[in-house]
C-alpha cells in the first residue's frame, strides 16, 4: 500500500547512523503531479558481480553505475521482460553491459585490454578508453518485438548521456544522478510523465524545474550509503511524495544446461563432433556467474539423436 515519505522519514530525518541496506529499488510519485522517480541502491549484488572478475577501479565504477542506471530504467517498463545497457569500443575497453529484467535481477559483464592502462579510477576514465564507443539501450519483452536505442556517447558521464538520450529521442523529460565505487552503488531517477490536456491546464510550471535542481543537490556519497527514505526526506521533505512498497534488487543469471544445448544444436552435430575430438566432455562456462556445464559424447550427440556405445 502506498504511504507518505513523512511517515517514513519521522524516524530517520535526524539519523546520522548508516543502517544495513538490502539491495532495493524504491518508487516515488509527487502527489497530484505527473513527476515520478526512483531510488536504486546496491551492494550485495554489486560485490556478487565485480568478484567474478579482477576488474580494474574505473571497470567497476563504471559496471556499478550501469547496473543502477539499467535497474532504474528497467522500472519505467510496463512489460515483462528485460532491459540490457550495452557499450562497444574499438580501444582499452571492447565492451561492457549491465542487464535487468522486471523481477529486479541483475547481472553485468565487461570486457577489455588485460594490459590497458586507465588513466584514473573513475567511471569517465572507463567511458574515455572505449575509444569510438558507442552505447545501447536493449528492451527485451517476454511477447513482442524488441527495441534497441543508440545513445550518443558525447557526453561526459553516463548519466549525461542516458539524460540527453530521454530527453530528446524519448522525448521524456528526465534527470538521473548515478554514483558507484567498489562497496556500493546507488542513483535516482526523475521524469516527467506526458501529460493529457487537463492535467496540463492545470500542471505547476515550476514543479518539475524545481525537482530538476532538487534532484542536482544529491552527493555521491549520499546514493552509495544511504537508505532511500533518507536521500528523499534531504531532497523532497517538502514536497508531498507517494512511496510504494520497495522492491528486492539481487544477482540472477539466465544461464542453464538447456540454453547450453540449445547453443550445441545452434552450431550443428558436425562442429559438435569436431569439438569432441579436442575436449570429451565438451565444457562450457558461464563469464556471468562461472558456473560450468560438462556434456559427454554421449549426452552431446545425443542432442541430434545419436547414439554412442
Amino acid at each position: 500500500m502506498p504511504h507518505s515519505l513523512d511517515a517514513m522519514t519521522e524516524s530517520v530525518g535526524n539519523s546520522t547512523a548508516i543502517p544495513a541496506q538490502h539491495d532495493q529499488r524504491q518508487r516515488f510519485y509527487l502527489q497530484d503531479l505527473p513527476i515520478r522517480g526512483e531510488v536504486v541502491h546496491l551492494q550485495q549484488t554489486l560485490h556478487t558481480i565485480l568478484n567474478q572478475k579482477s576488474y580494474p577501479l574505473a571497470l567497476q565504477h563504471l559496471l556499478g553505475e550501469m547496473l543502477v542506471a539499467s535497474a532504474l530504467l528497467a522500472s519505467t517498463l510496463k512489460v515483462r521482460g528485460r532491459l540490457s545497457l550495452q557499450l562497444q569500443g574499438n580501444a582499452g575497453l571492447k565492451w561492457a553491459m549491465a542487464e535487468c529484467d522486471h523481477d529486479g535481477q541483475l547481472r553485468a559483464l565487461a570486457e577489455w585490454e588485460q594490459h590497458f592502462q586507465f588513466t584514473d579510477s573513475s567511471s569517465q576514465a572507463a567511458l574515455h578508453a572505449l575509444g569510438q564507443g558507442v552505447l545501447f539501450i536493449n528492451i527485451e519483452p517476454e511477447y513482442g518485438e524488441r527495441y534497441q536505442g543508440i545513445v550518443a556517447l558525447d557526453q561526459p558521464t553516463l548519466a549525461q548521456c542516458l539524460m540527453q538520450y530521454y530527453d530528446l529521442s524519448a522525448q521524456i523529460p528526465t534527470r538521473l544522478v548515478l554514483a558507484a565505487q567498489s562497496h556500493a552503488a546507488g542513483g535516482i531517477l526523475v521524469q516527467l510523465l506526458p501529460r493529457n490536456e487537463q492535467e496540463q491546464e492545470y500542471f505547476d510550471d515550476d514543479a518539475w524545474r524545481r525537482m530538476q535542481i532538487l534532484t542536482d543537490t544529491v552527493k555521491a556519497q549520499e546514493l552509495t550509503d544511504l537508505p532511500a527514505t533518507e536521500i528523499l526526506y534531504r531532497l523532497y521533505h517538502q514536497e508531498q511524495l507517494r512511496l510504494p512498497e520497495s522492491e528486492t534488487l539481487q544477482f540472477g543469471c539466465t544461464c542453464s544446461s538447456s540454453r547450453c544445448e540449445d547453443a550445441l544444436r545452434q552450431i550443428g552435430e558436425q562442429a559438435v563432433r569436431d569439438t569432441l575430438l579436442e575436449q570429451n566432455p565438451i565444457e562450457m562456462n558461464c563469464q556471468f556467474c562461472n558456473a560450468e556445464y560438462r556434456f559427454t559424447a554421449q549426452q552431446a550427440l545425443g542432442l541430434f539423436g545419436q547414439h554412442v556405445s
